[in-house]
């Protein structure tokens, strides 16, 4: 499928139309893991600039800890205490790097008003590092943490603790890296994919960004560092470093960054190289159409480029790389509630999962203690794994290829496998039949008549069915679809029928049999909705 999207030179001017259910309901889609009503009636009641301040405001540092959810753990750490600084464990450091992925899906499923989560998983992708090759689950907690103290925060300062982040030490092999023997997996993933990115190859070794010769200068600047498994920290061995000066090509101004013997000296040159980085326009562009196709469109055409990530890339520069500007200044643009972007990408794994969860008020039993609560997350962990979006193990330094792969792009999210795969979990969820077999067994629950109260008139069938259609779709539905939906809620039969039925059930709520009977209608409705090609959508 290949579609054209554009932008006029007002784009970035901010938005000036309506402020309703639809245009909140996209903000949160799109900066959140769903959109419930609540959250969308919160929203309705601000301003849109205000709305986007909220989401984009500082959040409470997160103060809770993956957890011990199997028998034991070292030291005989009991179930429900934190394995986070503990000394490593091989034999369960798999039971610990799926604790982590879990507790991580906890915390986006118990999202509050912010795009913490979404900005969490963005850097995460971005710089992509499986836990399995790390293979020390307290690197990943400690990057995962990174990540999430810095989801809104400076990009330039990001990337240096990256840069020297234990477990990318170890996943990028910066820990094999010294003088006599160069390793330039780092140094090329650092221009490649984190920073300025890879142009058109003009000759070979050139990429019109950066060259074969500056990979190389690059790895030699980085030589020396070494992650610590004691404390799970960096190090550095002035021994394996090269004090060199260190001369790059053309396509950065044939810079020179002076070499240093001790770790001061090395960490200057690291300063040196990012800035020397961070000064060329095309790093500030990288980032910000990265950023763009996390939360618009993936497609990116000359006049996208123009009027939307050339002024995206200037905020970033005129406010020092700090990350806040430049969503604030996305998400209030004309350009981000522009009718042709709403609803025009398909939703990732995390989205469609985490999201349904939320929206259609699917109670995951948290208080039944920690092992019920981690093998429940442990399942939708799982079910993510087999959509193609397995948390904790991007498929390679790149991330997910629907984000950069051309021309299919968010396409990839769906094939026959796992379109059938996503049908049958909305469907398990709506009937209450989600459930994962283990120790335990684990059980997601609705009741739909909670959501149908949830509507501005759940006994009129047609005003139910469009609170529905407006919190489940993205876009509006044609007057055919809902008239499916009408008769899918009440086969053959006239409206007055689910008004008496809902009267009923409203005024004698303890009676089981006229529960049973609206909740069996809804369910046949919420699972046809949910099966929709529509809520594939955001």
């Amino acid at each position: 499928m290949n579609k054209v999207h554009s932008a006029s030179s007002t784009a970035m001017d901010p938005y000036a139309g309506p402020w309703g259910f639809a245009q909140a309901a996209h903000l949160l889609r799109r900066c959140m893991f769903g959109a419930t009503a609540k959250d969308i009636s919160t929203m309705q009641q601000l301003t849109m600039s205000q709305a986007v301040d909220l989401l984009l405001a500082d959040q409470v540092p997160e103060s809770s800890a993956p957890l011990v959810w199997y028998h034991y753990d070292i030291n005989g750490v009991s179930q429900g205490q934190t394995w986070v600084n503990l000394d490593y464990d091989a034999s369960h450091d798999f039971n610990r790097t799926q604790s982590l992925g879990s507790w991580w899906l906890g915390l986006m499923i118990a999202q509050n008003l912010s795009i913490r989560e979404k900005m969490t998983l963005f850097w995460h992708n971005h710089f992509a590092c499986g836990a399995a090759a790390v293979s020390d689950a307290r690197y990943s907690y400690k990057q995962c943490a990174l990540l999430r103290a810095n989801a809104l925060g400076n990009y330039k300062s990001l990337v240096k603790e990256i840069t020297l982040d234990p477990a990318v030490l170890r996943y990028l092999s910066g820990n094999k890296n010294i003088s006599s023997a160069p390793n330039e997996n780092y140094g090329r993933e650092l221009q490649e994919l984190f920073t300025i990115g890879k142009g058109p190859e003009v000759s070979t070794g050139d990429y019109t960004t950066y060259t074969e010769a500056d990979v190389k200068a690059a790895a030699h600047v980085l030589t020396g560092w070494s992650d610590d498994q004691q404390t799970v920290g960096r190090v550095f061995n002035a021994a394996k470093h090269d004090p060199s000066d260190k001369q790059f090509s053309a396509r950065y101004g044939n810079t020179i960054i002076k070499g240093g013997s001790d770790q001061a000296g090395a960490e200057k040159e690291i300063d040196a190289l990012i800035t020397m980085i961070f000064s060329q326009d095309a790093t500030a562009k990288y980032i910000s159409r990265k950023l763009y196709r996390w939360f618009v469109d993936y497609v990116i055409d000359d006049s996208i480029e123009q009027n939307v990530i050339a002024p995206m890339a200037d905020a970033l520069k005129t406010n020092n790389f700090e990350i806040k500007p430049v969503l604030s200044l996305l998400f209030k643009s004309s350009h981000f509630y522009d009718a042709a972007y709403t609803g025009c990408v398909i939703k990732t794994p995390m989205d469609y999962i985490v999201g349904t969860l939320r929206c259609i008020d699917v109670v995951m039993p948290m208080n039944e203690g920690v092992i019920t609560q981690y093998y429940g997350w442990i399942g939708l962990l799982v079910t993510g794994a087999n959509l193609q979006m397995d948390l904790m193990e991007p498929p390679n330094v790149a991330g997910w290829p629907a984000y950069y792969q051309q021309p299919e792009f968010h396409e990839l999210w769906l094939n026959a496998d796992t379109l059938d795969s996503r049908i049958k979990l909305v469907d398990d969820f709506a009937s209450n039949k989600y459930a994962i077999a283990v120790q335990v067994q684990y059980k997601t629950s609705i009741d739909p008549t909670l959501l149908a109260q949830k509507s501005s008139d759940p006994s009129n069938p047609d005003t139910l069915i469009n609170d529905w259609a407006k919190l489940l779709y993205p876009n509006p539905l044609t007057p055919d679809q809902l008239k499916t939906l009408h008769d899918t809620l009440l086969p053959g039969l006239p409206s007055y029928e689910w008004t008496n039925e809902w009267a009923a059930f409203i005024n004698n709520q303890s009676d089981a049999a006229k529960k049973q009977a609206v909740s069996d209608k809804l369910t046949i409705l919420l699972k046809y909705m949910l099966e929709m090609a529509e809520y594939q959508l955001m």
